[in-house]
């Protein structure tokens, strides 16, 4: 196991201050994107007031009132159809009683008005298809939300002697779903889990996940020896997928030695993080091609043993984490990521490193991301490993 930096020298107290300190930095953007919200909703009746202080300021009787037009108009971007309508409303009555006020030919007030009257119109034609569009978009993304919850389960925050936390993130956000997989499944053989990446994108690439995490969940129950449940999925690739498809993947198994068993399938190395706060890459110490590649290349996967102790953390990841760029096209740092965010919570620790992780490329991923964090809480205690059946109730 490689060494990728050091983190033991960073005290309780400190943790504890920078966790309060994310939480709070967290608060104060999710107040300040709802006073966003309210502000920009607000927007069209503030372009009203500045034509309106730009004609009282000017003292002329027509220059600017034409522009009262982009109040209803910016309107229906923001606001739903009763919102534009109101808007255009005040923006017609405040444009009569000024062109009234400065005693303008009735021509041009009428002119005002018909321009009024006919963006009013158009801009709320325009919120109400807005409205019908989102509410199909939320229907979608409500389907794709329950398909990824159909493909990737929920994982609990405790199996057994393990506290467990997961964040995914696909690069298209509106689908919500995308080629990196993760499970994790309580067996009679132990705790056992993987994470993969599929080749590709899209629908297919999504189809590949549900077939490989379909496959894992049966064999992890069924196969007594780890490298049996990889065989399985290897074999079921081989029936399924083209000649340039493949996953990468890392599987892992935790039987009642105590040890974890690791079997590196051509994915990035796993993160081990110390009980002391200690950061190493576990490299595989033999290579090994990607599930549904093994007939080409003729290599097997071997299994690598490592002890993991009470305290101890294993950080499973996709390429999306390690290959996010920065605007000067740097790669996010994952294992100084994990140094500086690293505590006794898992569920705190990948929340720390997603959120850092986004600002690293500016909010948005290119690919899709997943972080699993596996954190083993107490000593071993084979009654409190539930079996399959127990974790399907």
């Amino acid at each position: 196991m490689s060494k990728a930096g050091h983190h033991g020298g960073e005290h309780a107290p400190m943790r504890l201050f920078r966790n309060i300190a994310a939480d709070a930095r967290r608060s104060v953007r999710r107040r300040a994107a709802r006073y966003l919200a309210a502000g920009i909703s607000l927007l069209p009746i503030l372009v009203v007031a500045v034509v309106v202080l730009l004609d009282v300021t000017a003292r002329a009787a027509m220059p600017w009132l034409p522009l009262l037009a982009a109040g209803p108009a910016l309107a229906a971007a923001t606001n739903g159809p009763r919102g534009v309508v109101c808007v255009g409303l005040i923006a017609l009555v405040v444009g009569v009683a000024l062109a009234v006020g400065h005693a303008a030919p009735a021509r041009e007030p009428a002119a005002v008005v018909s321009a009024l009257l006919a963006v009013t119109s158009a801009s709320a034609l325009a919120s109400a298809l807005r409205r019908r569009r989102e509410r199909v978009l939320a229907a979608v993304r409500s389907v794709a939300e329950a398909a990824q919850h159909a493909v990737l389960q929920p994982v609990p925050d405790t199996v057994g002697p393990f506290q467990v936390a997961v964040r995914y993130s696909a690069a298209a956000a509106e689908a919500r779903i995308g080629g990196d997989l993760y499970a994790l499944v309580p067996t009679p053989y132990g705790i056992r889990l993987i994470v993969g990446d599929v080749r590709g994108k899209g629908l297919p690439a999504v189809g590949t996940a549900a077939l490989v995490l379909g496959v894992f969940r049966e064999a992890a129950c069924d196969e007594p020896d780890l490298l049996a449940v990889v065989a399985r999925i290897e074999r079921s690739l081989a029936r399924n997928l083209g000649p340039d498809d493949f996953v990468t993947a890392v599987v892992v198994g935790y039987p009642r030695s105590g040890d974890l068993e690791i079997v590196n399938c051509g994915h990035a190395p796993p993160l081990l993080v110390s009980a002391s706060g200690e950061v190493g890459t576990v490299e595989p110490a033999h290579s090994a091609p990607p599930l549904g590649l093994r007939a080409l290349s003729g290599q097997a996967p071997r299994l690598q043993r490592l002890p993991f102790a009470v305290g101890d953390q294993l950080l499973l990841y996709t390429d999306g984490v390690t290959e996010a760029r920065d605007h000067a096209r740097a790669f996010y740092p994952l294992a100084e990521g994990v140094a500086r965010h690293v505590c006794d919570e898992p569920a705190r620790t990948l929340t720390g490193l997603h959120d850092e992780l986004l600002a690293h490329v500016g909010g948005r991923l290119h690919d899709d991301a997943a972080l699993l964090l596996l954190r083993k809480n107490t000593s071993d205690d084979p009654a409190c490993v539930p079996s399959c059946c127990e974790a399907a109730v």
